[in-house]
Order: C-alpha cells, then sequence, then structure tokens
C-alpha cells in the first residue's frame, strides 16, 4: 500500500495504523520501503550491493526480531545482496511512515538505500534518471522474499503464559534452562535459538522437532537470551519469539526496584 502525507506528519500511516489497532486488525510486519532505488550516494560513492534496515528497540522488540529475519530469510534467498541492520528506529533524526506503526505497537522496519543522495530528495531533481533499476529489483526481492517466507510460515510461537510472564525456568536441577511455549498452528517443528545477554544477533540455533519444551542442561538464563520459531512441513519459518522478562517493580528486604531484561 501507499500512505499519503508521509512529509506532513505521516498523515496516512498514522491513520491506518490508528485504525487498525483500535478495530483489533492484525497486522504482523510492516516493511516500509522509502527511497530504496538509488545506489550512488551524493558524494560519488556506489553500493549496489547493499540494503540498509532500520528497526526500533530495545534489543528484543518485534521490530528488532523482524529486522533480524529480514537479515536471515532475505539472506538466503537472495544471497548476492547483503541486508544491513541499522540499532536505531530510522536514520539520524529521520523518520518514516513505519514509525507510525511502531507509535502504535505494530512490528515495522525500515528499508533504506545504502548510499543516498540528498540533492535528489524533496526536490525537482528527484526524477527517474536518479534511479538504478538493477539495484530496486534487487531490493524487491529482499522485500517479497521477506513478506512470502512471512505469509507462508506458521504463526510464530507464544512464550508467554495468561499473566503475560515469559514461560521459561531453571527447572529441574535449578541450573539448567527449561523452555515451554504455546503449539503453532501448522507448525510441525520448532528452532530454539539463543545468544549472550550482551550479544545482538541469535548465535546459536536447534531445531528440537515437534514439541513444546525443551531443556537445556546446565545453561544459565541469566547469562542468555532465549527464543523460539515455529517451522512447517516444508521449512517455512516464523519470526523468533524472545523470552523477555517483562517491566515490574519488586519489593525485596525493604527496597523498591525496577526489574527488566
Amino acid at each position: 500500500m501507499c500512505h499519503v502525507a508521509e512529509e506532513q506528519g505521516l498523515m496516512g500511516a498514522k491513520l491506518h495504523a490508528q485504525k487498525a489497532r483500535t478495530e483489533h486488525i492484525p497486522i504482523d510486519a510492516v516493511l516500509n520501503s522509502d527511497i530504496v532505488g538509488n545506489d550512488r550516494g551524493g558524494n560519488g560513492i556506489i553500493d549496489g550491493a547493499s540494503i540498509r534496515v532500520y528497526s526500533e528497540g530495545p534489543e528484543d522488540s518485534t521490530s528488532r526480531e523482524l529486522a533480524r529475519y529480514v537479515q536471515r530469510w532475505g539472506g538466503r534467498y537472495v544471497p548476492s545482496h547483503r541486508v544491513r541492520l541499522l540499532s536505531r528506529p530510522d536514520r539520524f533524526s529521520r523518520g518514516g511512515d513505519h514509525t507510525a506503526y511502531n507509535l502504535y505497537g505494530f512490528a515495522a522496519i525500515g528499508f533504506r538505500e545504502s548510499r543516498e543522495n540528498f540533492a535528489r530528495q524533496h526536490d525537482a531533481r528527484d526524477t527517474f534518471e536518479g534511479v538504478s533499476p538493477a539495484y530496486l529489483a534487487q531490493n524487491a526481492r529482499v522485500n517479497a522474499a521477506v513478506a512470502s517466507s512471512l505469509a507462508l510460515a506458521p504463526p510464530a510461537p507464544v512464550v508467554v503464559n495468561e499473566k503475560g510472564q515469559p514461560t521459561i525456568n531453571r527447572a529441574p536441577s535449578g541450573y539448567d534452562a527449561h523452555l515451554q511455549w504455546k503449539a503453532s498452528s501448522g507448525a510441525s517443528a520448532y528452532r530454539i535459538f539463543w545468544r549472550e545477554a550482551w550479544g545482538p544477533d541469535w548465535q546459536h540455533e536447534m531445531l528440537v522437532g515437534n514439541v513444546t519444551e525443551v531443556t537445556l542442561p546446565n545453561t544459565l538464563i541469566d547469562d542468555l537470551v532465549f527464543g523460539v520459531a515455529s517451522v512447517d512441513a516444508s521449512g517455512h519459518e516464523s519470526v523468533v519469539s524472545p523470552y523477555i522478562a517483562p517491566m515490574s517493580t519488586a519489593v525485596e528486604a525493604g527496597d523498591v526496584k525496577t526489574v527488566s531484561q
């Protein structure tokens, strides 16, 4: 879809996101491609082999998981085109239509060409001569691969209970990682992921079959971040559902402490 009045305050995107939020219209992912057709920067540097993807934090927000998905699956289907993940909502002090969806709680990311020519933006010189059809096609291929993969994949697993608490603990020994999740419709297997708590990207993964829990012995959940994705019989994989400790206020020994992941 196209949104109107982006330059006038993201008006079209805000209205659509607000309507979706109010009417409980499910939106699994917003892939916003804005300024993605030029491979030559205003400084003369050319990059026709990569695309930038911006996503709003924190580290395990739904938008960050969507960005990781783009890198994982866009890279597999279009290996000649590098997906560069940037850990900020958009370019410095800038935004786009995906920003409006972030404001209303939807997973949304922004695709941007790797080298911008600012003289050809919001200007009469922004003409077709400034577009590289081959580069634009590569960016479109990445978008198409991700959108189709998401559409074909089973829903992402639910990794929280009815109270919104993550279903992960240290059982059975007290020093293990015991992960549980709810079965996803259409899934025939699940893949678990984990990484060091300081790391930005998943470092390890393991396919665990058609089960809804797994235990990793002698693995401290305090030091690692875990997630799980659903996989169907054809190998289509959902985004990763991370186990995140919710924001809460804990009272210990008379002190009030804010606890978060």
